[in-house]
């Protein structure tokens, strides 16, 4: 059973691990993190709501603005796409699957409003890359800053540049994938083949051919359209790339808060880093949300970068506990006022 485990089972129970020592040996802290919490300036925490607002405006921005760009979503506001930022966020949060329960259901809900599914998932994939690589120039700007003031240590350097290694290779295996149409294309016939075949066999042959012939290469094929249309004209990019650097500045916003209303600073450059490594860490979970794997990661990290133990729980904790009320919460009414509109989302 344990050799059948995959990589995202073994991240998860791992974190999970870590959290729970965390919780065991530093139970002393974890009292000391629930007192700190009664000690929580209210007027300071209430500034998540509108700060958590601007993250999801923001992230709407990044696909309002391409596809804007590209002559679609004539008919939706700013403010549309932003609720729909929300519900995609909290189809993610609720079915842990590495964003593609994300993507599935954008691609959904666009086409609803004229957005072929290819151009759709472009979109996800210009957020996708653009929130890397504006993660990528606030980590070099972070790191510049903790040496210049001194505050870098082994661990911290160690971890940026391994962020930033991911951060590169998957933003250049993205790149490699959608550029060449003839690998598209082979993968697009293998994909329709192993579909089929899997269907056809727990159906017992029922349903042999679920997946037409030339339906997955019409998809690849209009991403790989939008592809060479950006290479032409990259200027496409840079309404977008502003909006991924501002949600990923409002993303570490809601951290420093969550830290300022309990009274204590913590440099954002320390927490750059921090959410950049919990954020990768929790993609791989198999918990909803990434749930205990992204705390665990934030809270050893700002451990290590010498925040207090009792501090680092209660911060990171009533940070996520805001982030996840406000995106299940508000999320799911959405998500359900949008099901009820257009029908059945099909999983």
């Amino acid at each position: 059973m344990i050799a059948d485990m995959s990589f995202r089972a073994w991240v998860t129970l791992i974190s999970l691990l870590l959290l729970a020592i965390v919780v065991i040996f530093g139970w002393p802290e974890v009292v000391q993190a629930w007192n700190l919490v009664g000690q929580t300036n209210l007027w300071v925490l209430s500034l998540l709501i509108p700060v958590q607002i601007l993250s999801y405006y923001a992230t709407g921005g990044m696909i309002f603005s391409y596809l804007k760009s590209k002559g679609n979503l004539k008919d939706i506001s700013h403010w549309k796409m932003t609720r729909i930022s929300l519900e995609l966020n909290f189809v993610n949060h609720i079915l842990p699957s590495g964003g593609a329960a994300g993507f599935s259901y954008l691609a959904w809900v666009l086409s609803r409003h004229g957005v072929s599914p290819g151009r759709a998932t472009m979109s996800q994939v210009v957020r996708f890359i653009l929130t890397f690589v504006t993660f990528l120039l606030l980590l070099l700007i972070s790191v510049t800053w903790l040496i210049i003031d001194h505050q870098i240590n082994q661990n911290i350097l160690l971890l940026s540049i391994g962020l930033a290694i991911i951060a590169v290779a998957g933003t250049l295996g993205v790149v490699y994938i959608i550029k060449n149409k003839q690998h598209l294309i082979r993968f697009s016939a293998w994909l329709t083949r192993t579909v089929n075949r899997f269907v056809g066999f727990v159906t017992r042959g029922r349903k042999p051919a679920v997946v037409k012939d030339g339906v997955i290469e019409h998809f690849f094929d209009d991403l790989h359209n939008d592809f060479v249309e950006i290479r032409k004209d990259k200027r496409i990019l840079i309404v977008p790339f502003i909006w991924a650097l501002v949600a990923n500045l409002f993303d570490v916003a809601l951290l420093f808060i969550a830290f300022w209303a309990l009274g204590y600073w913590v440099s954002p450059a320390i927490l750059i880093v921090a959410f950049g490594l919990s954020s990768i860490a929790s993609v791989f979970s198999v918990t909803p949300g990434g749930a205990g794997v992204y705390e665990a990661i934030f809270i050893a990290f700002l451990a290590t970068a010498g925040v207090p133990a009792d501090v680092a729980i209660a911060g990171t904790l009533m940070a996520r506990v805001a982030l996840l009320l406000g995106t299940i919460v508000f999320g799911y009414i959405f998500y359900q006022l949008t099901i009820n509109k257009y029908g059945k989302h099909p999983a």
